[in-house]
């Protein structure tokens, strides 16, 4: 079992990157492949998925995006193509706080999700996603951000524009500050 790679990212491709790691190129299936630069190194954390029929990696740009798709691979019905989408479009506070509150609209918003799965990953899930079983998060708050400069009116272009700028050991409420005054100048 592989804990982690560190190497160059030489592709990137729809849901994958290749990572080149001592002169051979891995092909590894990732939430966001677009988070990544091509010809910087990454360390990325993997799951190995072992079939019959092909051998796949999953990798993660954090431990606890990892460890938050281990969990919901755990769930009766959903495999890695189906947590995939959900590390990628939610936040990892988002994603527990909606189980931990049997948000099951919340749930239903992911790609393949239906009534039946969201209820399955609450039952399955619920009382299980403490802080310290998924590692810190206090850091994740890229997603809510954008909802609430979304929520006052900015573009998607002028947010992503600001993000990389925002100091992200602050507070969400001291973030949202500072995005605003970079989005008036």
């Amino acid at each position: 079992m592989y804990q982690y790679m560190i190497g160059q990212v030489s592709e990137i491709e729809g849901s994958t990157i290749t990572l080149e790691c001592n002169k051979i190129g891995y092909v590894i299936y990732t939430p966001n492949p677009y988070q990544f630069e091509e010809g910087k190194e990454y360390k990325i954390y993997l799951y190995q998925q072992i079939k019959e029929d092909e051998h796949l990696f999953f990798g993660f740009k954090t431990k606890e995006e990892k460890d938050l798709f281990l969990r919901l691979i755990s769930v009766k019905g959903l495999g890695p193509k189906l947590a995939l989408p959900i590390i990628a479009t939610g936040s990892i506070q988002g994603i527990i706080d909606a189980i931990e509150q049997e948000n099951i609209l919340y749930l239903r918003k992911f790609p393949k999700i239906g009534d039946k799965l969201a209820k399955q990953m609450i039952l399955d899930l619920k009382g299980k996603l403490g802080a310290s079983s998924v590692g810190t998060l206090d850091n994740d708050t890229t997603e809510e951000l954008t909802a609430v400069l979304q929520g006052l009116g900015y573009k998607d272009k002028d947010i992503k524009a600001v993000l990389p700028k925002v100091n992200r050991e602050l507070s969400l409420e001291e973030q949202v500050k500072e995005s605003l005054k970079l989005l008036l100048k």
